[in-house]
């Protein structure tokens, strides 16, 4: 390959729109704190690692599997280093529905035997992906799970109990630095699921046990959704996590406010790297020794727990210059929003059936979202917040339904009893009865270049995001809470 060259604006937006190989070949460098529009501003990538850019000669950007995909396929810079269900229908309708991505392997709704010789064939075949950013993943149940699957209503087939097929969103490869488990059901830091691969992530063995996860994940991801055949120890494995552990991402500007850094606002991605994080911090409840906000790991004195997670914006409240004073207003009230506004928790496993919490919990946004400065928890906490009801506000139709019988005797309250969910998220990797429909939170930067929103995209919309809050929590926001709370979100 000959010298890299820094990519222009328009190479690099047409370079964006190739698989990962063709980039490398394209020899397209692109450079630190790059613009990538979004329908709310702009998203950069501050990159640690990079000299000062993201070079695409590495192999995060090449094919290593049989299918042409590669790291980059599902992890764009434009679309917060994940996908978004925009992007990836303007990727389809540019390449015919020919890009890699659109694999039948785990891209289409339902297996490799559903027809895409044809353009229609193909739009349908992937309709989940270019309308909810989804990928087929196929799991089966734990042995000695406490539940059997007694039935699967697919609307595209897949309908096996044995090994399920569920819909999740690709998750960020960026601000990799505060995650307390890895992948949406944390299987990629449970050493159960796939002995010796995975670690558990503590505040004794962090980040070393982050960055294990993260090469073990690179393995099983290259394996499975590139169709390879790598071995641990690869070495173009451990140049893919130094590369993610560089990348961190965030919105830099928003249309109506302009710059998110200036004023004395503290928006944009370059801050993130310093931002304090060990595992445990902050976190309401004090796992795992019941000090409250001082968990295992912490610093001595440790601090209390706060819910005033986001400060970024503080010296707007009152505008800023002139120029896009209304939203930068609007920006700095959501923030309050978020940090202040009261939430009673009700109906939360993994919240309300811990001992001593009760059924009622007064809380904040940051008591799911607890990482200073982030938004993610700073320990591995599954919850199960309604997001695989079947009867989710948002519209679960598109989804399959599963029904799950408890077959545990020693269960005595639950036993024979079936429940319906549109993923059985944690169960399927612990085996317990409690985990069904339990997923972990992600980190909150970014997010608006990557919609829609929950592990199966039933949020189209940050104002959808916020409508199923307020709605499943009773919350009780105004209008103008609501919208300001978006704006904010918008711009983290």
């Amino acid at each position: 390959m000959t010298k890299m060259r820094t990519a222009s604006a328009a190479t690099l937006l047409a370079g964006l729109l190739m698989t990962g190989s063709q980039i490398c070949d394209a020899q397209l460098k692109i450079p630190n704190l790059f613009p990538f529009p979004n329908q709310s501003g702009i998203v950069e990538t501050n990159n640690t690692n990079g000299n000062g850019s993201i070079d695409t000669s590495g192999p995060f950007f090449q094919a290593l599997g049989t299918n042409g995909r590669s790291c980059f396929s599902c992890h764009r810079p434009d679309q917060g280093w994940a996908i978004s269900a925009q992007g990836m229908q303007l990727l389809f309708d540019l390449t015919a529905g020919k890009d890699p991505v659109f694999s039948t392997f785990d891209g289409s709704n339902c297996g490799t035997t559903i027809d895409t010789s044809t353009l229609e064939g193909r739009r349908k075949a992937f309709s989940l992906l270019t309308s909810r950013g989804l990928i087929n993943i196929f799991l089966p149940v734990v042995a000695g799970a406490q539940f059997e699957v007694v039935s699967v209503s697919n609307p595209y087939g897949c309908g096996s109990t044995s090994n399920l097929s569920v819909y999740r969103r690709p998750l960020p490869t960026a601000n990799l630095k505060f995650l307390s488990a890895v992948l949406w059901d944390g299987r990629a830091s449970t050493p159960t699921f796939a002995p010796p691969l995975f670690q558990k992530i503590t505040a004794a063995t962090y980040p070393a046990s982050l960055n294990s996860d993260l090469a073990s994940l690179t393995v099983a991801a290259t394996n499975i959704h590139e169709q390879g055949n790598i071995m641990p120890g690869d070495p173009r494995v451990q140049p893919i996590v130094d590369f993610e552990n560089g990348l961190y991402t965030a919105q830099a500007i928003d249309y109506q406010a302009g710059f998110l850094n200036v004023n004395g606002a503290k928006g944009g991605p370059v801050p993130i790297s310093s931002v304090p994080f060990y595992i445990g911090i902050n976190d309401p409840f004090g796992y795992p020794n019941n000090a409250k906000g001082c968990g295992t790991g912490a610093p001595s004195p440790c601090t209390p727990f706060t819910s005033t997670i986001f400060t970024l914006y503080n010296a707007w409240s009152n505008g800023g210059w002139l120029p896009g004073a209304a939203r930068r207003e609007s920006i700095a009230r959501g923030e309050t929003v978020f940090n202040n506004v009261p939430i009673s928790i009700t109906g939360v496993a993994g919240i309300n059936d811990v001992p001593g919490v009760g059924p009622v919990l007064a809380g904040h946004c940051a008591t799911c979202h607890s990482a200073p400065g982030i938004g993610d928890h700073s320990i591995s906490a599954p919850l199960n917040i309604g997001i695989a009801d079947t009867t989710n506000i948002l519209g679960a139709a598109y989804l399959p339904v599963f029904t799950l019988k408890n077959t545990n005797t020693l269960d005595t309250v639950n036993y024979g009893k079936t429940v319906q969910t549109t993923d059985p998220g944690r169960a399927l990797i612990s085996g317990a009865w409690a985990d069904v429909g339990k997923f972990k939170g992600p980190i909150l930067r970014g997010v608006a270049s990557r919609a829609p929103y929950f592990h199966n995209g039933i949020a189209q919309s940050l104002d959808d995001v916020v409508n199923f809050y307020n709605n499943r929590f009773s919350i009780g926001l105004t209008a103008q809470q609501h919208a300001d709370l978006v704006a904010f979100l918008s711009t983290l």
